[in-house]
């Protein structure tokens, strides 16, 4: 995989990608990729590779499950004519399971969710990169941790299936839960705030500037 000038990158996701991008495009000037994770991608991309004039879209939407991205796909995803999709769902899928048990229908189960990643896949020609949703949980233990774990070995496995990429959020976030409380990062232990987009940006740079630095 190799990044070239004017290639375009679409970040798929829900709240965790959204974070206040512009609607209906997520990209364009001041806040149009958002206030969180894609916002430090475009400007470090700019900053260290401005030749390459990669063009970054935000198409996350809050509230998001991976069936909600899935029925979308086809519209905020493949018509955009991404070179690199990044995709990052599950958070919604597992978090429906804890705060509304009476509403099932609104959360997406393991074989489902597995259904829905590999679907997303089969409609996409573009290179991609995923990373694991997470919970701000240092007991592993605690049934959510346990189940956000279970989602995040999915996307692993299935990004090992298929050749692409997968970033660790979970372990990535770990590190520094180690030294800070969870409360310190963000509140509800999903949303990442300015601390955890920086975060998940720096994981996903990591990423990208082995592919720039091949160009």
């Amino acid at each position: 995989m190799r990044l070239n000038k004017n290639d375009r990158i679409v970040f798929a996701g829900d709240s965790v990608t959204d974070d206040g991008r512009a609607r209906p495009i997520g990209e364009g000037l001041w806040e149009g990729t958002g206030n969180g994770y894609v916002r430090n991608v475009e400007t470090f991309l700019t900053l260290d590779y401005p030749e390459l004039n990669i063009r970054c879209t935000n198409m996350g939407i809050s509230g998001n499950t991976s069936r909600d991205l899935l029925a979308r796909w086809n519209t905020d995803v493949i018509a955009l004519k991404p070179d690199l999709v990044v995709l990052c769902i599950g958070f919604n899928d597992v978090w429906r399971q804890f705060d509304t048990p009476q509403c099932p229908e609104q959360a997406v189960m393991p074989d489902e969710y597995e259904r829905n990643i590999n679907a997303m896949v089969d409609k996409t020609s573009a290179d991609m990169i995923f990373m694991t949703p997470y919970f701000l949980e240092t007991n592993r233990l605690d049934s959510m941790r346990k189940r956000m774990d279970e989602y995040g070995e999915t996307v692993k496995r299935i990004a090992k299936e298929r050749g692409f990429t997968c970033i660790d959020l979970q372990a990535e976030f770990d590190k520094i839960l180690k030294y800070r409380h969870p409360m310190s990062i963000t509140w509800d232990r999903i949303h990442p705030g300015r601390l955890g987009s920086m975060v998940i940006a720096r994981a996903l740079l990591k990423e990208l500037e082995s592919i720039c630095s091949a160009t």
